[in-house]
């Protein structure tokens, strides 16, 4: 009998991917917010309120997963800067309880947190520094992470580095989608010079999530490819490898934009575990680029 797995988030495109992995080894069912979300033979999809917590229990009652994907967050720096006490009800309020219920029944819970708990001021981060975030997303995310520990031993936190990829069901939240739109219209599209990070592609990072699933680790552990560079030299690569110019890729500085949060400058991490936990192996981003490209003209 296939292992159950429950994957929040369904709809974003990270959880899109992870979901159509799964699809055939895991008996899946993809939790989603809004109607919106695609389906997928043999998939199971549930409509639900995250923060409804009594519904949640309930559901998390009848599903009686084997593992927990938990993927489900307010992702938007900005939108989580001005809109705290939401951030905090749906990045911290949401996790724990998720957390709690694994907990208590057993389930291994995968609670993805992100590079952006750290400052940004050395770079090359690994599993044992000390979180310092810039930013009200960055604090969401440390508390999910305390409480996924506290909560739901045996648990993996997964920080993951900026996912590079294309939306695999036609819908989702990929800055490279909006980039090839923009570089296809011949209009520019800008990237931070300042920001240092090391991109891992949408299906490395599946594969990644779904083997901790059904592995024995527990503990951090950072999901990140093996390039490190700054975002605009990421933006120029990618442009040279889809053939599109490199004037169209425009270098910017995210922490001298008004009205905007705080950004990390380096949060590049070290993947050293990963490489030495994980079957998956994490790539180069020309390796990861691709991967992307030919799973798309598949």
């Amino acid at each position: 009998m296939k292992k159950r797995l429950l994957v929040t988030g369904y709809g974003g495109f990270v959880a899109g991917s992870v979901v159509r992995q799964a699809a055939g080894a895991w008996d899946v069912c993809a939790v989603h917010q809004f109607d919106s979300a695609p389906e997928i033979p043999g998939v199971r999809r549930r409509q639900l309120e995250l923060r409804d917590t009594a519904r949640l229990r309930e559901f998390f009652a009848e599903e009686k997963p084997d593992a927990v994907i938990h993927m489900a967050a307010l992702a938007d720096i900005d939108y989580c800067q001005n809109h705290q006490d939401e951030a905090e009800q749906v990045n911290v309020g949401v996790t724990a309880e998720i957390a709690r219920l694994c907990g208590r029944s057993g389930a291994k819970m995968i609670a993805c947190s992100t590079d952006t708990v750290f400052d940004g001021a050395k770079g090359r981060y690994t599993e044992d520094d000390q979180p310092h975030p810039v930013n009200f997303y960055g604090e969401t995310k440390v508390r999910a992470e305390k409480a996924v520990r506290e909560l739901a031993p045996g648990s993996v936190v997964a920080r993951l580095s900026l996912v590079v990829g294309l939306p695999v069901l036609g819908a989702g939240n990929s800055f490279l989608a909006k980039m090839v739109e923009s570089l296809e219209a011949r209009r520019e599209v800008r990237f931070p010079q300042n920001e240092i990070r090391t991109p891992i592609d949408v299906i490395t990072l599946g594969r990644a999530l779904l083997e901790l699933a059904g592995s024995e680790f527990h503990g951090t552990i950072h999901l990140a490819g093996c390039t490190r560079l700054n975002r605009h030299e990421m933006g120029l690569r990618i442009a040279e490898r889809l053939g599109y110019p490199g004037k169209l890729v425009v270098a910017t500085d995210s922490n001298s934009m008004p009205g905007r949060a705080a950004r990390p400058n380096d949060a590049s991490l070290d993947n050293s575990l990963a490489r030495r936990t994980l079957r998956t192996p994490m790539l180069e981003l020309a390796d990861a680029l691709e991967l992307i490209l030919s799973s798309r003209e598949k």
